[in-house]
C-alpha cells in the first residue's frame, strides 16, 4: 500500500492505495466520482477522460501515483458552485449533442481543454480533436456543432 495526496476538483483526497490502481479506478472507488465512465479500459474510448493540470488524459490508462501532487479535474469540478451548468454542458444540452450519455463526460472533459486553448471553429480541426473520443449513438454531427458555437464563442 501507498499513500497518496491528490487535488481532486480543488479538493485534497489522501488514500492508502495499492500502487497499481489506476486513476480512473481511484477517481469512481475512493473519491466516490463516478462521472469519469470506464469503457474500454485500453485508452481507446476517451469515456475516462479528465483534465490533469488543465490537460485531459485517459485516467484508465495512468496510475493513481502518477497524479501525486497534481490537479485532477472530472466532469463532476467543472459545474459552477451553485449547480448551474459549465458553457459546454450546456452547449451539449442545446445542441442535444448526447443520447445514451455514456461518453458525455469524456467529451466535454476533451472539449473543455480545446475551448480553454482558444478552439478554432473549423469543423475539420474539431473532428480531429474529438476523434479519440468514441460515441455509438449520436453520428458525432450534433456534438460538432456544440464545440463549433463554443469556439466562435456563443452558447
Amino acid at each position: 500500500m501507498q499513500e497518496v495526496l491528490l487535488s481532486v476538483n480543488g479538493s485534497e483526497v489522501r488514500a492508502h492505495i495499492e500502487p497499481r490502481l489506476t486513476l480512473a479506478d481511484f477517481l469512481r472507488d475512493v473519491a466516490g466520482l463516478t462521472g469519469t465512465h470506464l469503457g474500454c479500459e485500453h485508452g481507446v474510448c476517451g469515456a475516462c477522460t479528465v483534465l490533469l493540470d488543465g490537460e485531459s488524459v485517459r485516467s484508465c490508462l495512468l496510475l493513481a501515483v502518477q497524479a501525486e501532487g497534481r490537479e485532477v479535474t472530472t466532469i463532476e469540478g467543472i459545474a459552477g458552485p451553485d449547480g448551474s451548468l459549465h458553457p459546454v454542458q450546456e452547449a451539449f444540452t442545446s445542441h442535444h449533442a448526447l443520447q445514451c450519455g455514456f461518453c458525455t463526460p469524456g467529451f466535454i472533459m476533451t472539449v473543455l481543454e480545446y475551448v480553454n486553448e482558444g478552439a478554432s471553429p473549423d469543423e475539420e480541426e474539431i473532428r480531429q480533436r474529438i476523434s479519440g473520443n468514441l460515441c455509438r449513438c449520436t453520428g458525432y454531427h450534433n456534438i460538432v456543432r456544440a464545440i463549433r458555437e463554443l469556439a466562435e464563442g456563443g452558447s
